[in-house]
């Protein structure tokens, strides 16, 4: 007997989808959890997706499969940083989340700061050291005005991959030689005392986008890594964060400014670290958030009453919208 639907509204589409995952970055583990998670939820709704690993043969399988929609569930470089998205655009087949330019400059951890600080939004400051490049500690803590500790990490890496919390000089070569094997960039910014803070958003149709409960992250340690994300009961999560009427307002703006500022799509996460007196600083925006069981973007969607099929089929409708406005261009240019 086949499992029942949980709900019975309408589909909001009869294509045939395709949830890429997997794929060759450091974070493939992760993404394959995530691709089964949103596979099963849009299963479970009724609409007919498949599942597809990304290998060199994606051009083949999406044929062969007549994939008509994508749902990214890929995470890291090659799935969030604009290359997939410029492949399916290629192709012309939609898929969810934000598009080529948002999700480079998202991926792009350098470059969002320099974005979002000419913006007005609070970032840490800091430098690049690129691989190859001689520079002594001393040179780039002056020059970016840092003080022990730091924080070390590749500028195209999510998942907290290839991080370090510098807190004496000994540690700082192999901070960078761990960054640098991830990325030719490797980031070198302010340690901001305080505690953890993500908020998420969705982007909606006919509305402003939807800004979530903040959650607080309670890690063990205090440093947010790998194992901290992605092994249950190893962090606790506060939803919502408990935090001031006030701060909460001034996350909720920053994290919707930066959104639009990075010119988003679909859902995204801001992560904040919140100083000891209350100021936020962005740290970074991730335009493909994880969809496991341990992921902040369900656990948010959750605080606000939307269950994790339904969080599922709302992200599946920015693809529906991205392929509505390649539609009209051809539509109006029509003669009659």
């Amino acid at each position: 007997m086949s499992e029942p639907r949980l709900t019975e509204r309408p589909l909001l589409t009869r294509a045939r989808i395709g949830v890429l995952m997997g794929g060759q970055s450091a974070e493939r583990d992760v993404s394959l959890r995530t691709g089964a998670a949103v596979h099963r939820s849009l299963v479970r709704r009724g609409y007919n997706a498949v599942t597809i690993d990304v290998g060199p043969m994606l051009f083949r399988d999406l044929r062969d499969q007549k994939i008509e929609l994508v749902f990214l569930a890929l995470h890291g470089p090659g799935g969030e940083d604009g290359s997939i998205q410029g492949f399916l655009e290629t192709l012309g087949v939609p898929y969810t989340g934000s598009g080529i330019q948002a999700s480079a400059i998202g991926m792009h951890k350098v470059t969002t700061k320099t974005l979002l600080a000419s913006a007005h939004i609070p970032v840490p400051g800091g430098t690049v050291v690129k691989r190859g490049e001689e520079v002594s500690r001393t040179t780039a803590m002056r020059a970016a005005k840092l003080r022990w500790p730091v924080v070390v990490k590749p500028a195209s890496q999510g998942s907290t991959i290839g991080v370090t919390i510098v807190r004496k000089p000994a540690q700082w070569r192999d901070a960078l030689v761990l960054a640098h094997r991830y990325d030719v960039d490797a980031m070198v910014e302010a340690y901001i005392p305080g505690h953890e803070v993500t908020v998420s958003i969705i982007g909606r149709q006919h509305a402003s986008p939807l800004v979530l409960p903040a959650v607080e992250i309670v890690a063990p340690g205090g440093f947010y890594d790998f194992s901290a994300k992605y092994e249950k009961g190893k962090t606790q999560y506060l939803c919502p964060a408990p935090l001031t009427a006030a701060i909460s307002r001034q996350i909720r703006m920053l994290a919707l400014r930066t959104y639009e500022v990075l010119g988003c799509e679909g859902a995204a996460r801001v992560d904040f670290r919140i100083t000891p007196r209350g100021r936020p600083v962005v740290l970074e925006i991730n335009t493909a958030p994880g969809m496991t069981e341990t992921s902040l973007l369900p656990m948010a969607a959750a605080q606000a009453e939307i269950d994790y099929d339904e969080l599922t089929e709302r992200i599946l409708e920015s693809a529906l919208v991205r392929a509505a406005c390649h539609d009209r261009p051809s539509e109006e240019g029509r003669t009659p």
